[in-house]
């Protein structure tokens, strides 16, 4: 048998050998015709949306009831931290009045657009730095989704705002504010939480709480419609 006979009857025929990370690998030795398997890449355009849109559903859902800590980790995407990023920065835009009066909404947008990806790349290199042991997009994915109860508060705190406002009206959005910072805590550090080494967990946790932080505080001092 020669050399390259032998390399390939180290794989039997329909068997590719380890593949690593989470990817679905169509079958070598399916036969060909109506009996193939089925690859995402032919399905059609809605039925990838509407799976893609189930997938960071799912994921909020995990983010609002935080019972398990590998929903976020196992398949991570930005999908979701890009909307509520998106969302945040729509909100908060002009809430600063410049000296000369003007209001264009783009600087505000980029500030709090800015903040939030900066801010979640920080924390970031942060925990990997301690000794992480989650990839870098996985922690960006659920800090990123993690600010869903924080732009909830946002979206509350805004409709408030259209009444007109009190003394009670303010500290009711403080109250909103920082139910929504504990709730973004307590869920990035329950799926987080037990990639630190157990002496380090507390630095990592720190910052996770100045970034959610921030973030509330900016909810809080939103004054204007």
């Amino acid at each position: 048998m020669s050399t390259f006979d032998s390399k390939y009857d180290m794989y039997p025929a329909g068997d590719v050998g380890v593949v690593e990370g989470e990817m679905n690998i169509p079958s070598q030795g399916a036969p060909s015709g109506d009996a193939m398997e089925f690859n995402t890449l032919d399905e059609p355009i809605k039925e990838t949306f509407m799976r893609d849109l189930r997938a960071v559903g799912n994921k909020f859902y995990h983010v609002l009831i935080p019972r398990e800590k590998t929903s976020l980790l196992k398949e991570w995407d930005l999908w979701g931290p890009l909307l509520l990023c998106t969302l945040m920065a729509t909100i908060l835009q002009g809430s600063t009045q410049r000296a000369d009066n003007s209001n264009d909404g783009g600087p505000e947008f980029a500030e709090v657009f800015v903040l939030v990806w900066i801010g979640a790349a920080i924390v970031t290199i942060n925990s990997k730095l301690l000794g992480g042991n989650i990839s870098f997009f996985q922690s960006v994915c659920v800090l990123g989704y993690c600010l869903f109860p924080v732009a909830l508060a946002l979206v509350v705190c805004r409709l408030i705002l259209f009444a007109t406002q009190t003394t009670f009206l303010f500290f009711l959005r403080l109250i909103i504010s920082m139910t929504g910072f504990v709730w973004a805590t307590f869920a990035a550090t329950k799926f987080l939480g037990d990639s630190q080494p157990p002496g380090k967990k507390a630095l990592a946790v720190y910052p996770i709480c100045l970034f959610y932080f921030i973030l509330s505080w900016l909810v809080v001092s939103h004054s204007n419609v």
